[in-house]
């Protein structure tokens, strides 16, 4: 019988560690006894230039080469990891950070594992385990943060239980196949046997949040503290703001540049809204709309200015405005909130009502709605 293809072909494994960079094989391990399709096709671990090498001369090395070695004693499949997969933590300059202990480094650590969660979720087609073990809890706190930024329903959070006295034991990586006696540290040092180790993984549940936040900030780095202020503006009581000057508009705390004849379409139907008008239906086939045209030229000329080259828009208006014009402004206005906001994008579209003729207008409350500066 053929062997199935795994849901998810490429299994990414990313482990934020410290000075302990054998949580990768316990986790390994951990995963290893769960089958085949829970183990990664690849690895990568973030960690302080410290860590990195550390990582690099006791997992990666000819000698201990603790990785190679565990991959040796249980058989596992090919996994791609080599020294290219280590990653350094930098500041905003780019320099390697040592450690992390002042607020600068915090940011910048906090920076560098968001983007590279934000890197690693963006292939629908992987599947991403995020390891806690091992590293300052900041770092932890970070890496579970970011995925709940940015992770998919596939993506998984866990932490790797060690028993005592086997956990943090620097000669221990993984419970061998064989016995292999270690040392406990201090006067009373008794010897272990690695053999006999108990290694499980704990599944962390977690909120995902991916759907609210705009597409730019799931294609651009950014930093971690924006990731924040987007995902919790998206879970907030939506509000509007029209700078016609600066001809944009802030919409769930993000700001966003439209042309003018998106915005003065936004404008003249936000303006109704304010005035408790009722919402519009769409012109008639062959029927242009000399009003509709009206209200529109009034707010498309406090963009572009009486002396502004509005001439084009006003002789595609001379007769009133159509179908096609009030479809199409419509539709590329969406499609600009849509790429700013993503699923956040919906309260500020253009809605209808349903009903035959259906009518269309924003239907954000009044009260959420506001002309001026954006940014401000």
């Amino acid at each position: 019988m053929e062997t199935p293809e795994p849901r998810h072909p490429k299994r990414i494994l990313l482990a934020v560690t410290g000075l302990t960079p054998q949580v990768v094989t316990e986790t390994l391990y951990a995963l290893w006894r769960l089958g085949d399709e829970a183990l990664p096709t690849e690895i990568h671990l973030l960690s302080t230039a410290e860590g990195i090498e550390r990582a690099r001369l006791t997992l990666l090395s000819d000698e201990p080469g603790w990785f190679h070695r565990l991959r040796r004693d249980y058989a596992l499949p090919a996994m791609h990891f080599t020294e290219a997969c280590l990653h350094v933590l930098v500041d905003g300059t780019g320099r390697a950070l040592t450690d992390i202990r002042t607020e600068s480094d915090n940011i910048a650590a906090a920076d560098t594992i968001t983007d590279w969660i934000r890197h690693l979720t963006a292939d629908d087609a992987s599947q991403l385990h995020v390891s806690l073990a091992g590293g300052r809890k900041s770092m932890g706190f970070y890496a579970g943060y970011a995925l709940s930024l940015y992770g998919r329903p596939q993506d998984r959070l866990s932490h790797v239980l060690v028993m005592p006295p086997y956990e943090s034991h620097p000669d221990f990586f993984y419970p061998t196949p064989t016995s292999r006696i270690i040392y406990t540290a201090g006067a009373d040092s008794r010897p272990l046997d690695t053999k006999a180790a108990a290694v499980t993984l704990a599944d962390i549940p977690f909120v995902r949040l991916r759907q609210g936040l705009p597409k730019t900030l799931l294609k651009d780095r950014t930093p971690f503290s924006q990731a924040v202020d987007a995902a919790q503006s998206s879970l907030s009581e939506p509000k509007l703001t029209i700078d016609l000057a600066q001809r944009r508009i802030q919409a769930g705390g993000v700001i966003i540049n439209l042309p003018p004849t998106q915005l003065a379409f936004l404008s003249w139907l936000a303006r109704r809204r304010l005035a408790g008008a009722q919402a519009l239906s769409c012109p008639a086939d062959g029927v242009p709309e000399s009003e509709y045209a009206g209200a529109y030229l009034a707010e498309y000329i406090k963009i572009i200015g009486a002396m502004g080259d509005g001439d084009r828009t006003n002789e595609r208006l001379r007769h009133g405005m159509d179908k096609a014009f009030f479809e199409q402004t419509k539709s590329k206005l969406h499609r600009h909130l849509k790429d700013a906001l993503g699923h956040a994008a919906s309260p500020y579209l253009i809605d209808h009502d349903g009903d035959r003729p259906r009518r269309f207008g924003l239907t954000l409350p009044a009260e959420a709605i506001k002309f001026g500066a954006a940014g401000g």
